[in-house]
């Protein structure tokens, strides 16, 4: 961002700050406005910002660049594994998972809707994993404008300066329909259902969607694998017939409570239903994929440009095992280098979410990473390269005073059919910037260069 960008936020900052620093009652209405809009985790609200966060035009593209090159780089790697047993081992699929991989989903394009998790640092990124299961987020950005308008300061700022506001729930939408047409769907306006467990802590967003998605004419009703069934023809929610089977439910929790026989899965094996994302998407999702795409034994699988923007933007990434691989072009010994080396790697269980088993080697102890290490011996982890991130200086509030905070930043943008719009914004105080261990979100803004 150049310098009259920063200085101008810089100066926003200012007037935040000299206005509201101790402005309760604006803070109780911000808190008050996410609870109203279900900006939350469980019955936390997330935002505690009083702006959105900036991004260039030019860093916005440059990453919009990177991951639709990604994205078919992780179709090719989909398509390898279901041809090659060494490459699907490698993603360590239960068995459940592979048979129901290997479904035709009967539409092209893998991921009607995904996100790459991303550090930004300085003029780089970094992309850390790839969410192609069942993203959330994705109406964040319009409720978090709803609140932003409270903000007189932050309105002003965006009505002098040039700007784009994401409308990923747009997208998300339009690549639903996109998806159902390329399975065969004829309804004009198809019915969606939005299904995941009860109770968990992003049902929120679910009825966001449903608003939006029935305002576009489109009947939508949340509900959960428990109220499906299936006359071998039609998939239903009690009288609901469905069309699109938006999936937020995760797949490994559903193959883990249901088989074959459950109604959702006997539609799908019959052709019978739209599922998106469909079952596939489990194998770029795992974080394996990333030890395979960085792994210089299966450059075959990617093009030249695909090669390239793994290299630039993909940390060096490995299952953990006890083996020789390369590093920098050398040849090592994997466990005795993690040793040697921890301050620069983070380890992760290979398919689990909100930060679960993440163990930071440069914030363990010799012996604690010892132990870890031998505990991701017995099951599937991966070792990852510590990635750079920005430090970003924010005004954010409590329930008495605003003040500047230093936090990491991720900017997670969402692709819809391998094409991005918007994204996630996350900060933390902590190295690991995610909600679920109590870190922040804002919205988006896009300010164009000048």
């Amino acid at each position: 961002m150049n310098d009259k960008l920063e200085k101008s936020i810089q100066a926003l900052d200012e007037k935040l700050l000299e206005k509201h620093r101790f402005d309760t009652g604006l803070f109780a209405e911000l808190r008050e406005m996410q609870k109203q809009n279900g900006i939350l985790h469980g019955d936390r609200p997330i935002c505690p910002f009083l702006r959105p966060h900036f991004i260039s035009r030019t860093m916005y593209e440059r990453i919009g660049n990177a991951v639709e090159t990604l994205h078919p780089a992780f179709i090719r790697l989909t398509e390898a594994a279901l041809e090659n047993d060494e490459i699907l081992a490698e993603i360590n699929l239960t068995e459940k998972e592979e048979r129901m991989a290997r479904i035709d989903p009967l539409y092209d394009g893998l991921c009607a809707s995904s996100r790459f998790d991303t550090f930004l640092c300085g003029d780089d990124f970094k992309f850390l994993e790839y969410n192609a299961e069942t993203p959330a987020g994705v109406g964040d950005q319009k409720s978090f404008e709803k609140v932003f308008e409270k903000v007189p300061e932050v309105q002003k700022f965006l009505a002098e300066n040039a700007h784009y506001k994401p409308q990923p729930h747009k997208n998300l939408l339009d690549s639903l329909i996109d998806a159902y047409r390329d399975f065969g769907g004829k309804k004009e306006k198809p019915n969606i259902v939005i299904v995941d467990w009860e109770g968990v802590s992003t049902a929120p967003e679910f009825y966001l969607l449903q608003d939006y998605f029935e305002s576009q004419g489109c009947k939508t009703l949340v509900t959960s694998p428990y109220e499906l069934e299936y006359d071998g023809k039609i998939l239903r929610s009690g009288d609901f017939e469905i069309d699109i089977f938006y999936k937020r439910v995760i797949i490994h929790e559903f193959l883990e409570k249901f088989d074959e026989d459950h109604p959702f899965t006997r539609a799908y094996m019959d052709g019978n239903i739209c599922m998106a994302n469909n079952f596939r998407v489990k194998i770029p999702h795992k974080k394996t994929s990333f030890a395979i795409a960085t792994d210089e034994k299966y450059a075959r699988i990617f093009t030249n440009e695909q090669r390239e923007m793994i290299r630039k933007h993909i940390p060096w990434t490995r299952r953990v095992r006890d083996s020789r691989t390369t590093f920098e072009g050398k040849e090592i010994e994997l466990l005795e280098f993690l040793r040697r080396e921890r301050e620069r790697f983070i380890l992760k269980p290979h398919d689990d979410y909100g930060g679960h088993g993440i163990q930071i080697g440069w914030e363990s102890s010799a012996s604690e990473w010892d132990d870890v290490l031998e505990n991701a011996l017995k099951d599937c982890f991966i070792v990852q390269e510590r990635a750079g991130t920005n430090k970003i200086s924010i005004p954010a509030f409590t329930e008495t005073e605003a003040a500047m905070q230093n936090m990491n930043i991720d900017f997670d943008p969402f692709l819809f059919l391998g094409k991005m719009e918007g994204g996630m914004v996350r900060l933390a105080s902590q190295s690991l910037v995610n909600i679920t261990q109590g870190g922040g979100e804002t919205a988006l803004v896009v300010l164009e260069d000048f």
